[in-house]
């Protein structure tokens, strides 16, 4: 299969289409390896990144777009807050996107709440600096190869905790939630990088095409949004 016959990804044209006249011209993301973008390159697909897929269809349409990325893998979400937060809203982006909690969801000491904590402190402190804030439900990575057994039940267990709570958090602030929890490619094998672990560029055009739509409709219902037909 290849992007242009995937029916997860965009479509040609559909992002200009859905972008249209969008007003962002500071996008800043915050976050772990997701944000970072790791992943192998598959072909047939964007090489690109989905945050820096995000970006470029954002800069189709405002060639003047700013964009920073400071996401790092291996990051919890607490640590996160603690080096990335006051960069982020230094940068005073117009649109954020924060992704974290994988980390902290495989983790011995696992503690929902305390995500939820640093998820929300991120969020309400973009949004008092003026941006429209995404949040992110991954894939449910218990369906990676390099789970199986125990360690695949117990992940799966805490997957579903980090999507639920994620999920209530953004419910609660108002965010855009890019959910890709339960989403029917997640199982497939040939989604994953060579690690097992992290998603490859297929996995990333499809949340790129997640985010994109969703900004779509946001652009759609906004009161002064353009209409696109």
């Amino acid at each position: 299969m290849i992007e242009a016959e995937d029916p997860h990804c965009l479509r040609a044209g559909e992002a200009a289409r859905l972008l249209r006249g969008h007003p962002w011209k500071r996008f800043a993301v915050l976050g772990d390896s997701v944000a970072q973008g790791i992943g192998d390159p598959v072909p047939g697909y964007s090489p690109l990144p989905w945050c820096d897929r995000i970006a470029a269809e954002l800069r189709a349409i405002q060639p003047r777009l700013s964009y920073l990325n400071l996401g790092e893998r291996e990051l919890r979400a607490a640590e996160v807050l603690a080096t990335q937060l006051d960069r982020a809203v230094a940068f005073a982006p117009d649109l954020a996107l924060v992704v974290c909690g994988a980390n902290d969801a495989m983790g011995v000491a696992y503690k929902p709440a305390a995500v939820d904590t640093a998820i929300t402190e991120m969020v309400l402190a973009l949004q008092a600096a003026g941006a429209l804030v995404m949040t992110v439900g991954i894939f449910d990575i218990s369906q990676a190869p390099c789970f199986s057994g125990k360690i695949r039940k117990l992940m799966a267990s805490r997957m579903q905790i980090l999507s639920s709570h994620t999920l209530d958090v953004s419910r609660r602030l108002g965010t855009i939630h890019v959910d890709c929890f339960r989403h029917p490619a997640e199982g497939d094998p040939a989604m994953y990088s060579a690690d097992g672990l992290h998603g490859n560029m297929r996995s990333h055009q499809i949340f790129a095409a997640e985010a994109i739509r969703l900004l779509g409709m946001h652009l759609q219902l906004s009161p002064f949004g353009p209409s696109v037909p």
